[in-house]
């Protein structure tokens, strides 16, 4: 079975977010999320990951926003935005990106993302939907979105 875990704020997590760029993803680095981010060990971390072994092989970032920010579900409620899922290339399609989907999903918040290019496949096995495009808010973005029962779309 799969753990996902937080991930704790500190260099040796820094080294192990380095492997991930030197792949070539730097569009989806969160070296500079953690630089910024660096404060003491046992600060509460938005990264999650999952190890195989000792070394990280899939990471993501979950940010839980504050419902009066909430402009995608009704009713409008916390939810969380998961941004920049990556794993690394040798560890894809083993069931490690799903993981750390399904981790997000079991607080049982709606979820918002904003894939990358050609990942759109991904995210709908994984149960996400577009919105309808509001310009004003989505800015360029394609978020997707995850409906927990009982919550769908917000109506402008």
């Amino acid at each position: 079975m799969v753990k996902v875990e937080r991930l704790l704020v500190n260099y040796k997590t820094l080294e192990e977010f380095k492997k991930f760029k030197e792949y070539g993803l730097q569009e989806l680095s969160m070296l500079e999320d953690l630089q910024a981010n660096i404060i003491e060990n046992d600060s509460d971390s938005p990264f999650y990951g999952i190890y195989y072994g000792d070394k990280l092989v899939a990471r993501m970032s979950l940010y839980r926003i504050d419902k009066k920010f909430d402009q995608y579900f009704e009713p409008k409620q916390d939810y969380l935005e998961l941004w920049k899922l990556e794993v690394l290339p040798e560890y894809q399609r083993k069931g490690y990106g799903k993981a750390l989907v399904d981790f997000a999903k079991s607080f049982g918040l709606p979820i918002k993302t904003n894939p990358r290019v050609k990942s759109a496949g991904f995210w709908e096995k994984m149960g996400f939907q577009p919105v309808k495009y509001d310009v004003e808010r989505d800015r360029g973005e394609n978020p997707l979105v995850w409906y927990p029962e009982g919550v769908k779309e917000q109506q402008n």
